[in-house]
């Protein structure tokens, strides 16, 4: 008896221990490291400095850099089975740094102190509204997730908050390419606040968008589309001075897809999203 009763001792032991996984946990730290990295750009960059768009360059790159990271993890930990809640919770603080500060304080930097400077605190009041909104959007993301009956399946309720910050350091990014270095002083930039604050209630919204994380990297695909995703990462790849211009396009698809998913039929979102029509829906939203 002493020793059954060592055993269960031992075994509750073992269930109560975090699971921290290396690699997938690697990949979030880098996503916040990027976040913080982008954070300390903006704060240091001078405004009236020749090399201000440089900066502000670099901690866009490093935003969209942390949204690859981030699209990463994810994937990672399920290939490997490797999914842990320590992994969900880690990843919605790393997500809050990077895409929800960062993509904040970059809008406020860069145009709202400008636009309200006798009334500062309306800029600040319209970039946190933009954070709190996120970190609403992280924390009922959480809740769902350990509702097993929840029927989150493979889509994401409201707009994701990594595509709402790549949508925002795209659209930044292009701005910048367009103005150029009369981009501080042109009216092109105040069209981010008003963006920020669309995004801010896509966020919270009701809208459903696929996760496109339940996709079967090791299915096949037919040749000519495989043909197709081949020649355009290469086409972006060596033509990467048309990135300016194909990221926000792509950020912004996706942003438009959530309106008119519903009026498609199930064959074309089939086609879209690439899901199995057979496949048994999984009852959890899968993790940011």
């Amino acid at each position: 008896m002493a020793t059954e009763h060592g055993k269960s001792a031992s075994l509750e032991d073992e269930s109560s221990k975090l699971k921290i996984y290396l690699l997938p946990n690697l990949l979030t730290a880098g996503n916040l490291f990027c976040g913080f990295l982008a954070l300390t750009r903006i704060v240091e960059a001078d405004i009236n400095s020749i090399s201000f768009n440089d900066e502000i360059k670099l901690a866009l790159f490093l935003i969209l850099l942390a949204c690859i990271f981030d699209l990463f993890d994810g994937r990672v930990a399920r290939f490997g089975g490797q999914d842990s809640p320590f992994g969900r919770e880690f990843d919605s603080l790393a997500d809050l740094v990077s895409f929800g500060a960062a993509p904040a304080f970059l809008v406020h930097r860069v145009v709202l102190r400008d636009v309200f400077v006798d009334h500062s605190d309306i800029g600040w009041f319209i970039a946190s509204v933009y954070l709190i909104c996120g970190a609403f959007r992280l924390a009922r993301f959480n809740c769902l997730a350990m509702q097993v009956e929840s029927g989150g399946g493979k889509d994401f309720l409201g707009f994701p908050i990594p595509a709402a910050a790549g949508t925002v350091a795209s659209i930044t990014l292009f701005l910048l390419w367009w103005a150029d270095k009369g981009f501080a002083r042109s009216q092109w930039r105040y069209l981010l606040p008003v963006i920020m604050v669309f995004l801010s209630f896509m966020m919270v919204s009701e809208v459903k968008y696929p996760s496109f994380k339940s996709l079967d990297w090791r299915a096949t695909r037919t040749f000519p589309k495989m043909i197709g995703i081949i020649l355009l990462v290469g086409f972006v790849f060596i033509v990467r001075k048309v990135l300016p211009v194909v990221l926000p396009l792509a950020f912004t698809a996706y942003l438009v897809y959530g309106f008119i998913r519903p009026r498609l039929s199930r064959k074309i979102r089939h086609e879209i999203e690439q899901e199995e029509d057979d496949e048994e829906e999984d009852t959890r939203p899968p993790p940011e």
